[in-house]
């Protein structure tokens, strides 16, 4: 498998104004993906698909990742005078992140029997700008996989052919794989109600 800098390297040559980034894992696994900026994202799914030396024609899995708020701490190297002598010394800095979601995708080569590569789309926010492109176009696998974290995330695919819910119902208004995400006390629809959900669906009235 070529490595993950040269892939890089090669869909920046290929696709002009492509911008990707590497990110690090720190889980034991340290599987490195490639995040690759939304305007240029389509382009990007054909090259790696299309390119004799990947063929990355299946996509096995496709999920979506929410990211809360966060505070990042850093170190970062500052200028003071110490003792009358400037120096440079280590301070801690904390940065505000504002939240967002991902789509995440591992593919993998038939062809030629190698992966995964992992790639990943960032919406602006978790708020108003949660759109991002569809990639079933390239990989048709990826259509019912797309679908879900729409329905249960919030991310809004654009292109994406059937853009219906496909495991809560039309009318439900959250996404409950969100974080931050708060079942509803009233669980009056459930129809064999027991335990802690039957003494919820009692606060509302009578359950049989």
């Amino acid at each position: 498998m070529i490595p993950l800098e040269q892939i890089k390297s090669r869909i920046e040559a290929a696709v002009s104004g492509a911008r990707v980034e590497i990110i690090p894992n720190a889980s034991p696994s340290e599987q490195r993906s490639l995040l690759a900026d939304n305007a240029h994202a389509l382009a990007v799914a054909r090259f790696l698909r299309d390119d004799p030396q990947l063929r990355l024609d299946y996509c096995s899995n496709v999920t979506g990742v929410d990211w809360l708020d966060a505070e990042i701490s850093e170190k970062v190297k500052v200028k003071k005078v110490v003792e009358r002598v400037e120096k440079e010394v280590e301070e801690g800095k904390r940065t505000k992140r504002p939240g967002y979601l991902e789509a995440v995708y591992h593919l993998y080569s038939m062809e030629l029997k190698h992966g995964p590569v992992i790639i990943r789309l960032r919406t602006e926010n978790r708020t108003d700008k949660t759109r991002l492109p569809s990639l079933t176009s390239v990989w048709r696998g990826a259509e019912f996989q797309e679908r879900e974290i729409y329905d249960l995330y919030g991310i809004v695919l654009e292109g994406y052919p059937d853009p219906r819910r496909i495991l809560m119902w039309d009318g439900f208004q959250d996404y409950p794989m969100r974080k931050d995400y708060v079942e509803p006390d009233d669980y009056e629809y459930e129809p064999t109600a027991h335990g802690a959900v039957l003494e919820r669906a009692r606060r509302h009235g009578p359950h049989e």
